[in-house]
């Protein structure tokens, strides 16, 4: 520490003790010592045991005591840099002077408390993705491969080329080759003798910790010594249990391994104490691999923990001074080890939160209106910040979750927490997860640390939201968010790299069968704007964010260049029109409009009577038909709609057209038919004027695939079917006739598949070009690696004959500018907007954050036609 200037006061002591300043890391403060105490008067002397008499008569009060020793407070500035304040500030540190030379020693000091300067977030820099690697490139440079596969936990040789993760789907440990960041290239796997779980780097050595467990009650594991230059194992150390994390101490002196042996979630719901009991192990590592040794700290009955029994060890970080920190999730714990001898530092409780304006409904309406009280939180991963303080992911897993993280000191004291802030953030950038909105929220997962050039950063992952928030932390007590990056879904293990101005983040969900791809995702520290998110959302007048996702469709403003409009799909319950104002960067949502039936006019639409309405919708009676029951779970009480709008236009007179895409296919059993397709159309304020179905005969034809997008040119509007219906050809184009309320149609050509994983080839929207043409979305089904068509097309409708198959021509193939974001290919495009200066806006679908990461790119593509 740079002591540039110090300022001692001294405040003489006499009867009354000190007056207490801010105690260690901003918490309550101890009073100073008071000097020896003269004889003081008290009661009078009590009787002899027995029965209670009467109370003696007061003493005499007693001499006044001796005045005690001055009580110093030192004032020190600290420079830009300093492990506590790294913008500057000042340090206080109080005592009583017991030597009496008018000095306060270190060992006088018994409060200490900090002063930071305000914390300046750097806008200049930000973390941008530059690469993902999908893991199942180590298999088939294509991914045409179906195997699952797993990024968990990620590490980094020494000189920060090689990347080292945990597959544990496949039992391997893989290695990527990072020497070009934005191109990185998979470097082959290693396979183990049971499922990797964590992993970390000693010089030129791997520590794999390996499960080898057979059952819940029959544990074991081995730490897998492993070469990276040679990817070669050279020293396996028995670990006696089921290892979960790997910790590096930074002087490479010791690793430590935390022994979780995993409680099974069938048994009891889950619930703890499950034995047999976890650990921790600390491996010396002096010399070479041969001669290391372990020793295993015993973290059972110890004080402050619920269920000492059964510790349930989960995540572990170690600091400068080797003191590992370590997380008892289940048990809602924190212990701190000495790993110099393994003792016990302390361990204390983690703690509960209250949070006050959060969801707990997994209902389709994102709230941030309810309460969660005493809520554990259950912390997962942790990190240290400085020698005194660290922080912890509190993902919560028993009882429900916190929700954010949280900054301790090493006395247990909670120095910052983040409160509901996670969830509010995810919500204003379109990835909160309601269907975890009753669970656990966004779900924290892991932190990590570092300082990068002249910043310092604390990275938290949420493992729902698909998200990693980056907080400036100049002040460890009073981190300020600066920016969320995306990345795969489920991100898991994080790395920074600062030596080459890096992170890294390991996501772990993998399944192609949902086009879900595990990835590590590499984002580079660099002087440009944040190119995430490309859209947020203004707050709504209770201060709370408009909650949004699911982008299912575009429209432009015929008046206003930077207006556009989009709609949420069936994700969602009370759907809602979104206005976006293309003027900002990011764009941002300025209002939200509810799409309503104030005036009955849906409810007055005609459907099937049903003798019983109380039958389920895959009845016979009910199958094929929309009846009254499927009619009237569309309409709420306050009359907002649950429909699924999947396209939206600007109508000529201001208000809008809106295309709902029907529910269910005719003939097929199991799927139902529970809803038509629709074409509505409101005002200006979502309400609804006039509902359009489709002729019978059609209707008898619908698949699952219907409606998609939506388009208005002199007084026509032009419906896009997403695929082909049955009996036909081609997929249709429904072009409806205002003034005369009919229907023609006419034929689009689909392109076959193309992706090595197959799947269907479909429409999802269209765009008045004003000439009569118009500009459509074509796409597969498939994402990430078995993305192939993202195109643009160009036809000419007007004046088309009924039943004519029209031709398109190529406008653009977007998968280049798919890519442009680094991330994974992204399956739904399904808005695309014309503005009136003639350029072309295109968004996502990210479905509404369910089996998705969540990410939303709204892209401009700039003026593509004359």
């Amino acid at each position: 520490m740079l002591r540039l200037k110090q300022i001692v006061l001294a405040v003489p002591l006499l009867l009354s003790p000190l007056v207490g300043c801010s105690g260690s890391d901003g918490e309550d403060g101890m009073n100073g010592p008071a000097g020896p105490a003269g004889p003081v008067g008290g009661a009078g002397q009590a009787g002899p045991p027995g029965d209670m008499g009467a109370p003696g008569a007061a003493g005499p009060s007693g001499a006044m005591g001796a005045s005690g020793h001055s009580g110093l407070t030192v004032q020190t500035v600290l420079a830009t840099g300093d492990a506590h304040c790294f913008d500057g500030g000042i340090r206080f540190d109080s005592g009583a002077d017991a030597n009496g030379n008018g000095q306060l020693e270190a060992t006088e000091i018994v409060s200490t408390s900090f002063l930071c300067a305000p914390t300046s977030v750097d806008t200049g820099k930000n973390f941008n993705r530059i690469a993902v690697l999908p893991v199942c490139s180590q298999i088939d440079a294509n991914c045409d491969d179906d195997t699952q596969t797993a990024a968990e936990i990620v590490a980094a040789s020494a000189d920060g080329m090689t990347l080292i993760y945990s597959d544990s789907p496949r039992k391997v440990v893989g290695f990527v080759d990072i020497t070009d960041p934005r191109a990185p290239k998979a470097a082959g796997t290693l396979d183990l003798a049971g499922e990797p779980t964590s992993v970390a780097v000693v010089g030129n050595y791997a520590l794999v910790g390996v499960n080898k467990s057979a059952g819940f009650m029959n544990v074991s594991g081995e730490l897998d010594v492993v070469d990276v230059t040679t990817k070669m194992s050279v020293r396996k150390i028995d670990l006696g249990g089921q290892p979960d994390s790997v910790a590096v101490s930074p002087d490479g002196k010791y690793a430590a391994v935390v022994i979780e042996n995993q409680r099974d979630e069938d048994l009891n719901d889950g619930a703890i104490p499950q034995l047999p009991a976890g650990k921790l192990v600390v491996v010396s590592l002096e010399g070479m691999p041969s001669a290391w040794t372990t020793r295993d700290v015993v973290l059972t009955g110890l004080a402050g923990i619920e269920t000492p029994t059964d510790p349930e060890p989960e995540f572990v970080d170690i600091n400068s001074d080797n003191i590992a920190v370590v997380s008892l999730q289940e048990n809602n714990g924190i212990v701190l080890v000495k790993l110099s001898d393994g003792s016990i530092v302390r361990s204390f409780s983690a703690g509960k939160v209250n949070l006050t304006g959060v969801d707990t409904r997994d209902d389709g309406i994102i709230s941030l209106t309810e309460t969660k009280m005493d809520v554990p939180r259950e912390p997962d991963g942790v990190a240290w910040l400085s020698k005194d303080l660290f922080a912890t992911a509190d993902e919560g897993d028993l009882a429900g979750g916190s929700r954010g993280f949280t900054i301790f000191d090493t006395n247990g004291n909670v120095v910052y927490s983040s409160g509901r802030e996670m969830d509010v953030m995810a919500s204003r950038l379109g990835h909160y997860p309601d269907g975890r909105s009753d669970n656990k929220g966004n779900e924290p997962e892991n932190v990590e640390f570092a300082v990068f050039g002249n910043n310092r950063y604390l990275f938290v992952n949420s493992e729902r939201s698909s998200l990693v928030f980056v907080y400036d932390v100049a002040d460890l007590r009073k981190p300020v968010f600066k920016q969320a990056v995306p990345a795969g879904i489920g991100p898991e293990g994080a790395l920074a790299i600062p030596s080459r101005n890096l992170l890294v983040v390991a996501s772990e969900e993998d399944s192609r069968e949902d086009l879900v791809r595990s990835v590590i995702n590499i984002y580079a520290y660099e002087t440009a704007p944040a190119a995430y998110p490309t859209l947020i959302s203004n707050d709504r007048l209770n201060g709370n964010p408009i909650p949004w996702a699911a982008m299912s469709g575009l429209a432009a403003d015929p008046i206003h260049g930077n207006m556009l409009y989009a709609i949420e799909d069936s994700a969602f319950e009370a759907n809602r029109i979104f206005a976006i104002d293309t003027g900002f960067r990011p764009a941002r949502i300025v209002r939200e409009i509810a799409i309503r039936d104030t005036n009955d006019v849906f409810k007055a639409v005609a459907a099937v009577d049903l003798a019983d309405a109380t039958v389920p919708a895959n009845d016979a009676t009910r199958k094929d038909v929309f009846d009254e029951a499927d009619l009237a779970a569309m309409i709420n009480p306050d009359k907002t709609v649950n429909i699924d709008p999947e396209g939206i236009a600007v109508a000529g007179d201001g208000g809008f057209w809106i295309a709902s895409e029907g529910a269910g296919t005719v003939g097929e059993a199991a799927r139902p038919v529970n809803t038509l397709n629709f074409l509505f159309k409101t005002n200006a304020n979502g309400v609804i004027e006039k509902v359009v179905k489709l002729p019978d005969a059609i209707n008898a034809k619908q698949i699952r695939f219907g409606y998609e997008g939506v388009s208005e040119h002199a007084g026509k509007v032009y419906v896009a079917f997403q695929r082909v219906w049955q009996g036909d050809a081609n997929a249709r184009i429904g072009i409806y006739d205002v003034v005369s309320d009919t229907w023609t149609f006419a034929f689009y050509p689909l392109e076959a598949p193309a992706s090595a994983n197959g799947g269907w080839v479909g429409l999802s929207d269209i765009s008045s070009l004003g000439d009569g043409s118009f500009l459509v979305v074509e796409r597969d089904n498939q994402g990430g690696p078995d993305a192939v068509i993202k195109r643009l097309y160009r036809v000419t409708l007007a004046g088309v004959a009924d039943g004519a198959t029209v031709t398109k021509t190529l406008v653009r193939d977007l998968v280049p500018d798919l890519k442009r974001p680094a991330g994974p290919v992204y399956e739904k495009i399904e808005g695309s907007a014309v503005t009136r200066t003639g350029d072309v806006w295109i968004v996502n679908d990210n479905d509404g954050v369910d089996d998705n990461s969540g990410e939303t790119q709204l892209i401009n593509l700039g003026r593509l036609l004359p």
